[in-house]
């Protein structure tokens, strides 16, 4: 009856889905791009396929090093990447290129994922983080197609919130392969909810191993030199309601240190032009990545362009990661710390509560309340190169002391292929 009831509405909803993405399109023509695979209408693929989930960029980032070690072990199979956004499409093309096919994900509709099933008929779905849509879980299931959740993480919150419901929910939940937890806590949890317990193991965040290839580190040192000596701050994935204060903090640092560079990366394409804009009508001199403009006399670079903030990072000397000073959750703060360079966020950080616990154990990361606080903190650490160089090493050795989980990870999957 749940699965009725749940196929039912969301049959309904689909219309008004499918207009919203449409009017979404207006900003980011890209949604509009290869539409019809929301309803399963992807190209066929022939042979062993491994279907590879991550919801948008940030999973699609920690999906990579997983996805290069399946590659180099020649397992016979296509890997298939899918996302639910433009954005972590063109993530993944941006780090793969021909190697793997790609599509949007199915809306989770009995048809969608039907026709999705049939044209590509996976071997495996590996499932980033924890995405759990009952009709693409349940008919994986029926066609026995292994459903293995990696990186998995579950609130207390969203825990409590199936036990609730363990009535209707129990079926898909126990329809879940493997679960490959960040820890013992989300591990224990996914057992409170119906996971059987063989089926759950703890292999720890592979997004502590974390993968710079080659080219990246080659771009950001070439870029790094454009720079000259000046003093290179960035805010990374930022979002509404934290422009304001980044732009704020870093009008008390130009007050500080003349010279300053703040570089700006927006999470969300469709904000480029409006933050560009925010920072215009402050007064700040602004250069856009995308227009390949000199940086001379440069107070803001705006990084509008998919797939280089793991390489700007590398071109930074500090890093603000964003979503964090609003509710907003935070995003991963490993990618600067594997750069070796000092890591700031605010204090919104619950989507990644293991990994900046872990930071926050070995002062890898220093968390701030405002822009003031945020201001004060960087020009601390410009005015002392010594103790900016301890902290970015100390955000290093946490990335380094907790790798591994990857190593699990792929062993996992290849055993159960």
């Amino acid at each position: 009856m749940f699965q009725f009831i749940y196929s039912l509405l969301i049959r309904l909803a689909l219309p008004f889905i499918l207009v919203r993405l449409w009017w979404q399109g207006r900003k980011a023509p890209a949604l509009r791009q290869d539409w019809q695979h929301r309803l399963g209408l992807v190209p066929q693929l022939h042979g062993p396929v491994i279907w590879v989930h991550a919801v948008s960029v940030g999973e699609t980032i920690a999906a990579g090093p997983m996805v290069r070690r399946l590659l180099a072990r020649n397992l016979g199979a296509t890997i298939l990447m899918t996302a639910m956004t433009d954005t972590g499409l063109a993530q993944a093309r941006k780090m793969f290129g021909d190697r793997v096919a790609y599509a949007y994900a199915p809306y989770d509709t009995p048809g969608g994922i039907r026709r999705f099933l049939n044209r590509v008929n996976p071997r495996i779905l590996v499932i980033m983080e924890t995405e759990i849509w009952p009709n693409m879980i349940r008919q994986c299931r029926h066609r026995r197609v292994p459903v293995f959740l990696i990186n998995a993480r579950l609130s207390e919150r969203s825990a409590r919130g199936y036990e609730r419901v363990r009535g209707v929910a129990a079926p898909i939940i126990k329809s879940i392969s493997w679960v490959a937890a960040q820890a013992e806590k989300d591990a224990e949890r996914f057992r409170r909810i119906g996971v059987a317990p063989g089926n759950v193991e703890v292999t720890g965040s592979v997004k502590f191993d974390v993968d710079i290839p080659d080219d990246v580190r080659a771009a950001s040192v070439s870029f790094r030199k454009s720079l000259g000596e000046r003093p290179v701050w960035i805010a990374g994935s930022t979002h509404t309601g934290e422009d304001e204060q980044l732009l704020a903090a870093h009008r008390q640092i130009l007050a500080q240190h003349a010279d300053a560079l703040l570089i700006i990366v927006p999470r969300h394409p469709e904000r480029f032009d409006s933050v560009a804009e925010m920072a215009q009508g402050e007064g700040f001199s602004v250069v856009r990545r995308s227009t390949g403009a000199s940086l001379a006399g440069a107070e803001v670079y705006l990084g509008d362009t998919m797939g280089e903030l793991m390489m700007l990072y590398g071109a930074s000397d500090l890093a603000f990661v964003g979503g964090s000073l609003i509710e907003r959750g935070g995003h991963n703060p490993l990618e600067p710390a594997a750069w070796g360079i000092p890591v700031f966020s605010g204090t919104h950080v619950f989507n990644f509560e293991t990994i900046y616990q872990r930071l926050l154990d070995d002062q890898g990361v220093q968390l701030v309340e405002n822009a003031d606080e945020l201001a004060r903190a960087i020009c601390s650490l410009m005015d002392d190169p010594e103790a900016l160089k301890a902290y970015g090493e100390r955000a290093l050795a946490v990335v380094n002391k907790n790798r591994g989980a990857l190593d699990k990870v792929v062993e996992g999957i290849t055993e159960r292929l």
